[in-house]
C-alpha cells in the first residue's frame, strides 16, 4: 500500500520561505511522478510542481517558477517543496500525491493523473 506523508507545513510571514517534505512507501517508483498541489476552501486544486523520480525532470506552474524548488531524495524516498517569497495568497493545503505518470503518458499537471495522495499539511502566509 502506497503511503505519502507531507510535512513541513506551518505559520510564516510575508516573504518567507518553507520546505515542505513528503516521504513515500509501498512500493518502488520507477515511472512514477511527484507532483505538488495546493487547495484553498472553496478553491479548486492548483497544480504547484512535479518531479519525476527517474531522471529527475520537474516543471512548474508559472505563479512559482523563480521561487519554488521540487527535488527528491531516492535514497529516502522522499520529495521537497522548497518555497522562497511566499505570498498570502499562497495560503492552502498542500498536497503531494503520486502514481504512474511517466509509464503511462498522463499529464503531470493533472490531479486525476495522480493515484495515491497525501492528507495534506497546511501552509498559511500572513501579511
Amino acid at each position: 500500500q502506497v503511503q505519502l506523508v507531507e510535512s513541513g507545513g506551518g505559520s510564516v510571514q510575508a516573504g518567507d520561505s518553507l520546505r515542505l517534505s513528503c516521504a513515500a512507501s509501498g512500493r518502488t517508483f520507477n515511472g512514477y511522478a511527484m507532483g505538488w498541489f495546493r487547495q484553498a476552501p472553496g478553491k479548486e486544486r492548483e497544480f504547484v510542481a512535479v518531479i519525476f523520480w527517474s531522471g529527475g525532470t520537474t516543471d512548474y506552474a508559472d505563479p512559482v517558477k523563480g521561487r519554488f524548488t521540487i527535488s527528491r531524495d531516492n535514497a529516502k524516498n522522499t520529495v521537497y517543496l522548497q518555497m522562497n517569497s511566499l505570498k498570502p495568497e499562497e495560503t492552502d493545503v498542500y498536497y503531494c500525491a503520486t502514481g504512474p505518470v511517466g509509464v503511462e503518458r498522463r499529464n503531470p499537471r493533472h490531479g486525476g493523473s495522480y493515484d495515491y495522495w497525501g492528507q495534506g499539511t497546511q501552509v498559511t502566509v500572513s501579511s
